[in-house]
């Protein structure tokens, strides 16, 4: 039993290491000097594969306690905000055949997004396993009582205890140096490199089992390397959507093949092998279904040459996963409010059976007929933010029941958009022939599942669907309460004298940004295409590019899309786009009157919706990586191009200074001279806005590109040093809330809500019971996708 107490020479290390100076030669950081921060082994000698890794990770060998010293960005404080996601008097307002609908719906979702465990990382799916055999067996508090036996103190407990916690956020979507790209990475908890772990029930009822887990993904959990720390492809960075391999030349080989099959990548992977020496690609489809051909747009055949290189069609990635979305979809059919409902639902689950994005998009359009449902959802592969190439889209799923008070707010912004559309800066010729009202409502949600909650959301993501037929935008008001709501004492960079105006009016103006974001950011601008019988949507011997003064001269061609044009920069890109025209047209009193704000009201809501967007900015350096100067989230890098943008109009618009804190520590102000938002400010938007919307427009890779890595870099040169900011907006950073969700169960003949309290313990017991039904059939599935494809991602 002596090996139990190995773990007392860690925090003797662990302080040892605390009285280094970082590798930037700063003092510890804040995060560092709460001591919540454990620093990571350094494996980075190791092999990334699992031969190696056992040498290190073995539970029966001492740890290598050699401490590599990395930005802060890899530690995490121990003051992490929890709460709970209230949905309860929306959900109690529902009929029962409305609850019913929902409770089927949030199961697809739950079970669909188990998937990002596997676009992510290769650890992801075995993390979730451990955690979900530990917490199922025992709770925080009896893990607690456990490790305190064995010697750990409360604030040792507090430190491996806040790993599992953030191990469990978010969805479970683990693990956080890649798995979800809005927060912090993964740190190194107590139970980590201690024995402690033996005592836990899940151990001691099966040994064997939960030490092969904890050896499959320990190292990687801990790992160092450079390119274990972020998503990326090739020598950049890890992710399962292509395997190890693959480099930016594939991806876009892989494109232009889907391209000529008029495949979406929205639900694809990619692996690459050598087949006699020659490189040979693998898209795999996610379905249920793993053979046969109905609703895949192909011929007749899976293997195809492609550019002297072979492609091979397969089915049946997620598959169990898969299957269960299907099911609990068709369960939802039977409580359908209406026809359209029914077939939205039957199409989706056609879509996740037998792998057909087609299928999914006659399914978002029957949702987009759909006006004005109680329950509202979606569900799918959607977002491509986290594909390094830009085209693949990670799944998700949400349930919400409408908030209508403030959705008559956003009825009124939907009414009033064609007034409102001809006052961007661009010409006609650039906007759509025709505004499609959408729906524009307010969301209590009651179910998210992927791997982070947005404020809102503008779907579908089709491009053609969007600019012919419609799309829908919601508000997600529940969200909103509790992720902005801010403290005086951490907010950070501001004047004292903007801080109280800052709390005041944060959620207010936000909630105007949002709206515009959504419904005119995302909602305006026309793309020029040329479909395949060679018809224009546009005339091209009369419609000029209003930069150049010259004829367009380039246009989407054929199935060419927005995404698959712009493929790397193409979410951060449209986010900046739609930031920038929330943020030109919270200028017009028409719409700052539509969200009840008049006279002085108004215009502190402009400035602080400004101040806002100038200090994300500047916040948005925590998500750059200097070491493959890469950007690891589109919304911060859009906010630090805005930045960028009015630094650069000058006239004392923006200020930036580096100063040193009350502290003694390096700080940074920012100011805002309100006075010349609506002239310095409003021309500076004008002019970068209309090269985007026209670059856009005219498929314009190469101009795009150009402009918009111009403004994406971050250098230690010129007026301000970012790469210092950027240590200095890591030192003060607070980490950012979790949230608790709700489950719902069948309970006789109705659906009841079963909630949890907000806090870490709430988090994880919502968790463990998400999925109890068929837990043990789950994580074995988990784990048979992981280990099938482990080898690939070495």
């Amino acid at each position: 039993m002596q090996s139990v107490y190995r773990w007392q020479t860690i925090p003797r290390a662990v302080r040892q290491w605390k009285r280094c100076p970082t590798r930037m030669g700063f003092e510890p950081t804040r995060a560092e000097h709460n001591g919540l921060a454990v620093h990571r082994l350094n494996h980075s000698a190791t092999s990334s594969c699992a031969k190696s890794r056992r040498l290190w990770c073995s539970s029966s060998s001492v740890p290598n306690l050699g401490l590599k010293m990395v930005d802060s960005q890899y530690y995490l404080p121990n003051e992490i905000g929890v709460a709970a996601l209230d949905c309860t008097e929306a959900f109690r307002l529902l009929s029962p055949q409305e609850k019913m609908y929902a409770h089927y719906l949030s199961r697809a979702a739950w079970y669909g997004g188990l998937a990002v465990l596997l676009q992510t990382s290769p650890e992801s799916a075995n993390i979730f396993v451990l955690l979900q055999k530990i917490f199922r067996k025992q709770t925080p508090e009896q893990l607690e009582q456990v490790a305190t036996s064995t010697g750990l103190s409360s604030e040792e407990y507090q430190v491996h205890y806040l790993f599992w916690k953030c191990l469990s956020h978010t969805n479970a979507h683990v693990t956080k140096r890649r798995s979800k790209s809005f927060i912090f990475s993964d740190i190194l908890g107590i139970f980590g490199v201690c024995s402690c772990r033996l005592h836990f029930r899940a151990f001691q009822d099966e040994p064997t089992e939960m030490e092969a887990l904890w050896d499959s993904c320990s190292c990687l959990l801990y790992s160092l390397e450079d390119r274990q720390k972020q998503l990326g492809l090739g020598k950049k960075g890890i992710t399962t959507y292509f395997s190890g391999n693959c480099s930016l030349e594939d991806a876009e080989l892989a494109q232009k093949f889907l391209d000529s099959k008029k495949l979406s990548a929205y639900n694809t992977r990619l692996f690459k092998r050598d087949k006699e020496g020659k490189a040979c690609y693998e898209v795999r489809l996610a379905s249920a279904v793993q053979k046969g051909q109905n609703y895949l747009v192909i011929t007749n055949k899976f293997i195809f040459t492609f550019e002297g290189k072979e492609f091979t069609l397969k089915r049946g990635d997620y598959a169990p996963l898969m299957e269960k979305v299907s099911h609990y979809l068709q369960q939802a059919q039977a409580y359908a409010a209406n026809e359209n409902q029914r077939k939205m639902l039957e199409e989706y689950s056609r879509s996740f059976t037998f792998g057909s994005v087609d299928a999914h998009k006659e399914g978002s359009r029957y949702w987009i007929k759909d006006k004005g449902p109680i329950v509202e959802s979606y569900i799918g592969f959607i977002e491509s933010y986290r594909d390094p190439f830009g085209s693949r889209g990670e799944f998700e799923g949400f349930v919400a029941v409408v908030n209508k008070a403030m959705s008559e707010r956003f009825a009124k912004l939907v009414s009033s958009a064609e007034v409102l559309l001809p006052e961007l800066p661009w010409p006609r010729e650039f906007e759509k022939d025709t505004f499609l009202k959408p729906d524009f409502t307010s969301l209590d949600v009651l179910t998210f599942a992927g791997s982070g909650i947005p404020a809102g959301i503008n779907i579908p993501n089709y491009d053609d669907i969007r600019q012919s037929e419609g799309f829908k935008n919601v508000s997600l008001g529940n969200v909103l309460a509790v992720a902005y709501a801010t403290q005086k004492e951490k907010l950070t960079f501001l004047e004292e004298e903007d801080k109280d105006l800052f709390i005041k009016w944060k959620g207010p103006s936000f909630e105007v940004q949002v709206g515009l974001h959504e419904l005119l950011g995302h909602g305006s601008g026309k793309l020029f295409v040329q479909d395949d019988a060679g018809k224009f949507n546009f005339d091209q011997s009369k419609v000029t590019n209003p930069e150049t003064g010259e004829l367009v001269s380039s246009w989407y061609k054929g199935s060419e899309t927005w995404d698959s044009k712009f493929s790397t920069i193409a979410s951060s890109y449209e986010e900046c786009r739609a930031e920038c025209v929330g943020l030109y047209l919270c200028l017009n009193k028409e719409v700052l009157s539509i969200f009840g704000h008049e006279g002085q009201d108004a215009e502190d809501v402009v400035y602080v919706n400004w101040l806002s967007m100038v200090r994300a900015g500047l916040l948005g350096l925590e998500f750059y990586t200097p070491e493959s100067k890469s950007w690891r989230q589109a919304h911060m890098q859009a906010r630090f191009v805005i930045l960028r943008v009015l630094l650069e109009a000058g006239e004392g618009l923006v200020g930036l200074e580096e100063v040193t804190g009350e502290d003694g520590k390096a700080d940074a102000r920012i100011t805002l001279d309100r006075s010349k938002i609506h002239t310095v400010g409003k021309s500076a938007i004008h002019r970068f806005l209309c090269k985007l919307q026209v670059l856009k427009a005219t498929a314009d890779v190469e101009g795009g590109r150009a402009l918009y890595d111009c403004y994406s870099t971050v250098d230690d040169s010129g007026a301000h040093n970012f790469i210092r900011l950027r240590e200095t907006v890591l030192l003060r950073k607070d980490a950012r809330k979790m949230f608790v969700q709700a489950n719902t169960r069948v309970s006789g003949d109705g659906v009841e809500l079963v909630e949890y309290e907000g806090s870490a313990a709430g988090l994880i017991r919502s968790f463990t019971e998400r999925f109890q039904d068929d837990a043990e059939q789950l994580e074995a599935d988990l784990l048979k996708l992981c280990k099938r494809d482990a080898p690939c991602f070495c």
